[in-house]
Parts: C-alpha cells; sequence; structure tokens
C-alpha cells in the first residue's frame, strides 16, 4: 500500500483536498470516484479499488451565491501506476503529492484529510 496521496488545492474552496466530484446522478461511484480523479490529476494508468474505503460528510460554505450546505464524500482507493506525473487542471490551483503520516500529523491540514489518512494509517499498520 503505498502511503503518498495526491492532493489538490482546491480553486473554489481554496483548500488541500482528495481530488473528487459531484456522482450528478450516476450510481457507480466507483466510476464516477475514478473519473473524476482522472480528469482533476491528468496522472495516467490511474485504477481503482471498488469497495468504499470512507464516507465523510463536512459543511461547505456559502460561494457565489450557493448557500452553505452539507456536502457527503463516497471516498475511494485510487491508484497510480509508475509514472506519477499529473497535470494542473482549472479545478485547481496546485496538486502535490503528501506523505500520508505527515498529513496526519499536520494541525492546520483540513480535519476530514486527517481523519482520512488515520484511517490509512491504521489500516495498513
Amino acid at each position: 500500500m503505498g502511503r503518498v496521496p495526491l492532493l489538490t488545492h482546491h480553486r473554489k474552496l481554496g483548500l488541500w483536498l482528495q481530488p473528487g466530484g459531484h456522482a450528478d446522478g450516476n450510481r457507480d461511484l466507483a466510476a464516477v470516484a475514478l473519473r473524476e480523479a482522472r480528469e482533476e490529476t491528468g496522472v495516467a494508468g490511474l485504477t481503482i479499488v471498488p469497495a468504499v474505503f470512507d464516507l465523510d460528510r463536512h459543511r461547505i460554505p456559502a460561494h457565489g451565491g450557493v448557500p452553505a450546505h452539507w456536502h457527503y464524500d463516497v471516498r475511494f482507493v485510487v491508484r497510480a501506476a509508475a509514472d506519477e506525473r499529473y497535470v494542473v487542471s482549472d479545478e485547481s490551483h496546485a496538486l502535490a503529492w503528501r506523505d500520508i503520516a505527515a498529513l496526519y500529523a499536520d494541525s492546520q491540514a483540513d480535519p476530514s484529510l486527517r481523519r482520512m489518512a488515520g484511517r490509512w494509517l491504521e489500516q495498513s499498520a
């Protein structure tokens, strides 16, 4: 199991988060997660572990006329092949590979990311 997630500096929220997006009615959430990871990172050869890794509910602040609301994440593990080069999409300010243990210890990181990193570390111990 790898220990380095690729994070996106989300353009609208200004936070470092995992790549992802909306299902828009598609019930195959694993396929949605894989599509979004490909679109947002440009990493070639991505594969997905089809089992749900994590569920998260968090508040999204009001932005651009959209009121604050709850957001539900269904998270999957997406793995990169040997080529980990990425391309920053229009949805991000930047992308960066982060050490999962450092992410878990980073008190400035998004709380849901830290919880997910802790879960990964528990499962890989």
